[in-house]
């Protein structure tokens, strides 16, 4: 072999390792993560969906590629930023909360998408056909929050028995589910609802302001991706006007709102990644029964009780799985 040949043999072995690493950085998996917040207060979702991942062994970088996309509080943007991560041919679509899951359905119907909804009736919105048998390219992890507004309700009246005025903080993005359902439990108690309407993360603070006007005696926030990132702000502002209110998500209590009802949702988030690693393996949405939450936690701040004046019953710290002092 002359010396011209013997040169490009080694170029060759040497490009050989090369090319076959960039081959294998090609064929990555790439989920496609859709939310409608802010890539800073809302990241727990995406760094439980990371956790789950590790824990079923794949390395992001290495093994999985995630590409990211925040609407910003401004859930109008969704579908554009849906059909940028169809563009990019990533191999799955995860998408969290109500806007976000109508945006990728619409930008595809044959992309497998992992819903984390926890606002919709997934079967009464067409989204699937059943919860065993979804069919269509949707599945995930659905929780229909109608069930619980009652208990909200009932929680608040138990605190402040005397409650006859209370808002509801409500993200009409999400659809009228939850809405319908707590009017119906007002209702039938002979309490006043009053509907704080806001659609993006702007007009939030304006309505609750507004909302003052009325002088309601607490609030329930329902459940909203934008709620739960909202939820240091919510509780500084019930706080700041002595409101006691309920949420479903642990972080209003955790930032000084007083309770809190609803799903775990470190562990339920992790569950998105099972999801993801069996259609990866070959299953087929459509045919991945969507699950459900059967576990809710109570959080009770009792520091904050206590600065708004309020008397926990017994009964309720009973129920609590954890009081913080």
């Amino acid at each position: 072999m002359n010396r011209r040949n013997t040169v490009l043999a080694l170029v060759a072995l040497g490009a050989a390792p090369l090319a076959a690493e960039a081959q294998q950085a090609q064929k990555l998996p790439v989920v496609g993560f859709l939310h409608p917040g802010f890539p800073g207060v809302s990241s727990l979702t995406l760094t439980y969906l990371r956790e789950g991942l590790r824990d079923l062994g794949y390395i992001e970088g290495e093994t999985i590629k995630i590409e990211a996309r925040w609407a910003h509080g401004k859930p109008e943007t969704l579908p554009g930023l849906a059909a940028e991560l169809v563009r990019l041919k990533v191999d799955i679509l995860l998408a969290t909360g109500p806007p976000s899951v109508i945006a990728a359905k619409q930008a595809t119907g044959t992309l497998p998408i992992v819903a984390n909804d926890l606002e919709t009736d997934p079967v009464a919105s067409g989204l699937v056909a059943s919860l065993a048998r979804p069919g269509g390219n949707i599945t995930g992890l659905f929780l229909d929050l109608p069930g619980l507004t009652g208990k909200w309700l009932q929680l608040l009246r138990e605190v402040v028995p005397g409650a006859r005025r209370v808002a509801v903080l409500w993200d009409a993005n999400t659809g009228e589910y939850q809405l319908r359902a707590v009017t119906a439990a007002a209702k039938a108690v002979s309490v006043d609802l009053q509907v704080l309407e806001f659609r993006d993360s702007t007009g939030m603070e304006s309505v609750l302001s507004a909302g003052l006007k009325e002088r309601p005696q607490a609030l329930i926030q329902l459940g909203s991706p934008l709620i739960n990132a909202a939820s240091k702000s919510t509780a500084g502002f019930s706080a700041t006007h002595r409101l006691p209110g309920i949420s479903p998500f642990r972080a209003f209590p955790d930032n000084g709102g007083m309770m809190s009802y609803g799903p775990n949702l470190p562990i339920l988030f992790r569950r998105s990644a099972l999801y993801v690693s069996k259609i990866l393996k070959g299953a087929k949405p459509g045919e991945l029964p969507v699950e459900q939450p059967t576990h809710f936690e109570l959080i009770v701040n009792l520091k904050t009780a206590r600065a708004l004046g309020i008397t926990i019953p017994q009964s309720v710290l009973l129920r609590a799985d954890e009081v913080i002092q």
